[in-house]
């Protein structure tokens, strides 16, 4: 029996190494992406409209906005000749389709010898700027769009190609900023897709890289301080480091995209690894002090141990797998990547771990003192406790989940999409410059569909668009608001005198068909856009302010309401559709998907344990310190005013698949107590002394491990990090205090 395990151990030792090595030559091809469509509802009828729609006419996000500032304002012949050069230029840039400035727009105007045009800006005469500004104030086409109110900063719009990836956006940004910066114009902010594609990957990069450093040392120093042992210190934290890397490079074999959930990935694998560590190592250094040979105590620490674990490994899993109820492409992912995860430390806690500990001699842990008496001490008072005060544990228990379902009725989901960017960053400070000085970000679509054979170039059907137009430009959010009746408007404004009175629909159908003309041969690539290929949807869009979920969710309704009770709907129907209400119906989704993942997770778990356990009282009491912290983590969102959105939909998995892993601890060693006869009170005391201590410092380095977080700029990666940290301290005090009452009176 010794040689085969010796020999078994030099072969996980020898094989573990060798998929070390490729793991590490495979972390290179890790890669990192960020696409709003990860966070779009599947199967959802709005989707599937988009999805037509953008077939039609493109996607809502294909622009790029360069504000460049200069005070005390942009009516300098200096400036304006730099930004007119840096306009030009752009025109060229990869991956861009269409600039706009109004350094290169201009008004049309209808002379008797045809078309002519004038500059919106006389760059060249500064004795004109006056006249000029005033002009662009009267118009108002373009305040808020290609200049803010107050005259200090201009706009450059691009239009880019769909859907470019990390790279195309990495290569635009760069030819960006140096063209910015050979025309001397420093001060500029920059909003848009590629821009968020560009700071979110690098922060993914930035979080994952952090939280495996800072993870790490936790990890090191809990451990030195737990088992006062270099060696054994060193095996946990190989072993650890090597499920993470081993999980990391199958990730990368596997061609896994990382998200901007990816920052979890190293501390999962981490305190998921230490916690599997440390139940096997202290069980073994355990049966090491009482005399028995290294050989025989690992096999026996593994028959002990080793299927207790893999149950928590596959709870945990399991809870992770919970996600995959969420309609969202990324929570799915990050729930099956979890799961992955968990069962990959597993594996190498028991075949690496288990290697090296019998690999080091026997002196190097005996008498190290590692299962200190004062630990079994003070969990013996805490089983004390319980048998003193079980009625005073079960009203406070039934006062703490008062306590928490008063929380989650206070939850929220008026989140904002500011809050999901890095702290501080230099994207959060241009979010925030465009909400401020500009129509905003969020992109509003909305299809203006006719019906019963009419055509949305219609004279009567343009009436009823303006009509919706004008109820838009009520909306305080909403800005910047195009449509297939601006270059009518154009149009006529430029028959008469370029007069801003008469930037206006014509009035009658005769005079609209006349400007119809003149628009199709003049503005026949601007009026695509807005019109699809058999002239049956008419196109609408703009921009919304970053208002909140809920806040927009109103807005949604009233454009709903508004177009079914005063358009002629015999003529028109109307869907806001766009990215926009994709992101805000992920709240719709969130509860009921978390209810039924939970729900699913909760019987799949259940099963597992009435098959272990064998005893149905048992799989019931078990329940109720597993979902009291589920209960608690959507309290402390209620309470703290945290809006519920979809990366937080991941604590409650973590929460259930990991406070779970106690309860199986606590309980597998009291059934164990039980069948090698002993009596309950007996049970218990070694339950406490035997398992109490390895649940205890577990829960200390999930607690520090997840604290991590705070580390963190993405604030809904702080948020996550401080909840699951806070819950699962309270799910040990479940364990320790609850149990033993309800095993007491129960069974």
């Amino acid at each position: 029996m010794k040689a085969n395990l010796g020999s078994l151990k030099k072969i996980c030792i020898v094989v573990f190494i060798l998929f070390g090595v490729l793991s590490a030559t495979k972390l290179d091809e890790l890669k990192f992406s960020f696409d709003f469509s990860q966070f779009f509802p599947e199967e959802d009828p709005d989707l599937a409209f988009y999805d037509s729609h953008v077939e039609e006419f493109g996607t809502d996000d294909n622009f790029l906005l360069i504000a460049v500032e200069y005070k005390p304002n942009v009516f300098q012949k200096d400036f304006l000749n730099k930004f007119q050069a840096f306009s030009q230029e752009s025109k060229d840039f990869e991956h861009v389709l269409e600039s706009n400035s109004l350094t290169t727009l201009s008004y049309p105007l209808k002379t008797s010898f045809g078309y002519t045009t004038l500059p919106i800006l006389h760059i060249n005469d500064s004795l004109q700027y006056q006249k000029d500004w005033h002009k662009i104030q009267e118009d108002s086409l373009f305040i808020n769009v290609l200049i803010d109110e107050k005259g200090e900063s201009l706009v450059l719009a691009l239009r880019t190609e769909d859907n470019l990836d990390y790279k195309q956006s990495e290569v635009l940004l760069h030819t960006i900023r140096t063209s910015l910066k050979r025309h001397d114009l420093t001060n500029y902010h920059i909003l848009g897709r590629a821009f968020f594609y560009e700071a979110i990957v690098e922060m993914q990069r930035s979080e994952v890289l952090t939280t495996t450093i800072v993870a790490s040392i936790l990890v090191f120093i809990i451990l030195l301080l737990v088992y006062r042992s270099m060696p054994v210190v060193l095996i946990s934290v190989f072993s650890i480091a090597m499920s993470l890397l081993l999980f990391m490079g199958l990730l990368a074999a596997l061609g896994k995209e990382l998200n901007a959930m990816a920052a979890f990935y190293p501390v999962l694998m981490l305190i998921v690894g230490t916690s599997d560590v440390i139940h096997l190592t202290d069980s073994y250094i355990r049966k090491l002090q009482s005399g028995i040979s290294r050989y025989d105590a690992i096999i026996s620490s593994l028959k002990e141990v080793g299927m207790t674990t893999l149950l928590t490994s596959i709870t945990t899993a399991v809870g992770f797998v919970t996600l995959l109820s969420s309609r969202l492409v990324s929570i799915q992912e990050f729930g099956i990547n979890a799961a992955i995860g968990v069962l990959v430390a597993y594996t190498t806690v028991i075949l690496l771990t288990g290697s090296l500990l019998i690999s080091l001699p026997e002196k190097t842990l005996i008498g190290r003192k590692s299962i200190s008496e004062n630990w079994v001490n003070y969990l013996l008072k805490v089983n004390t406790f319980t048998k003193k005060y079980p009625d005073h544990i079960i009203l406070g228990t039934v006062i703490f989940t008062i306590f928490c379902f008063i929380g989650i009725y206070l939850i929220k989901t008026n989140h904002e999409f500011k809050q999901t960017l890095p702290a501080k960053s230099e994207i959060a400070i241009d979010f925030e410059y465009f909400q401020n000085n500009y129509a905003g970000f969020r992109p509003l679509e909305i299809a203006v569909m006719s019906t019963d054979g009419h055509k949305v170039t219609d004279f009567e059907i343009a009436q009823e668009i303006e009509k919706l137009l004008t109820y838009l430009k009520t909306i305080k959010i909403i800005g910047n608001i195009q449509s297939a009746n601006l270059p009518y408007k154009i149009i006529n404004k430029a028959n008469n005198l370029n007069n801003a009175a008469f930037f206006t629909l014509p009035n009658d159908k005769v005079t609209f068909i006349k400007y119809q003309k003149d628009t199709r041969k003049l503005a026949r690539k601007q009026l695509a856009r807005f019109i699809n290929g058999d002239e049956t949807v008419a196109r609408i869009n703009g921009k919304l302010q970053d208002v909140g979920t809920d806040s927009l969710k109103i807005v949604y309704n009233s454009i709903d309401r508004f177009a079914k009770t005063n358009l002629d709907t015999t003529l028109v129907t109307v869907k806001v559709t766009g990215k926009s209400i994709l992101l805000d119906k992920n709240s719709e989704y969130i509860r009921s998907s978390l209810l039924e993942g939970l729900l699913y997770g909760l019987l799949l778990i259940g099963v597992i344990m009435a098959f272990v356990f064998r005893d149905i009282k048992i799989f019931l009491i078990s329940l109720v310190p597993n979902v009291l912290p589920i209960l608690f983590a959507g309290g402390i969102l209620g309470f703290l005013g945290i809006p519920l959105e979809a990366s937080l939909s991941v604590v409650f998995a973590i929460v259930f698949g990991i406070a779970v892993d106690d309860t199986i601890h606590f309980l597998g060693k009291y059934k164990l107590g039980i069948t090698q006869g002993l009596d309950k009170e007996a049970a218990l005391e070694k339950t406490f002394a035997q398992t109490g201590r390895a649940l205890v410092i577990t829960t200390i380095i999930l607690f520090f491990g997840f604290m991590v977080m705070l580390f963190s700029i993405h604030q809904p990666s702080i948020t996550i990090g401080l909840i699951i940290s806070v819950t699962l301290v309270t799910a040990l005090i479940l364990d320790l205090l609850l149990l033993p009452v309800l095993l007491r009176k129960l069974i």
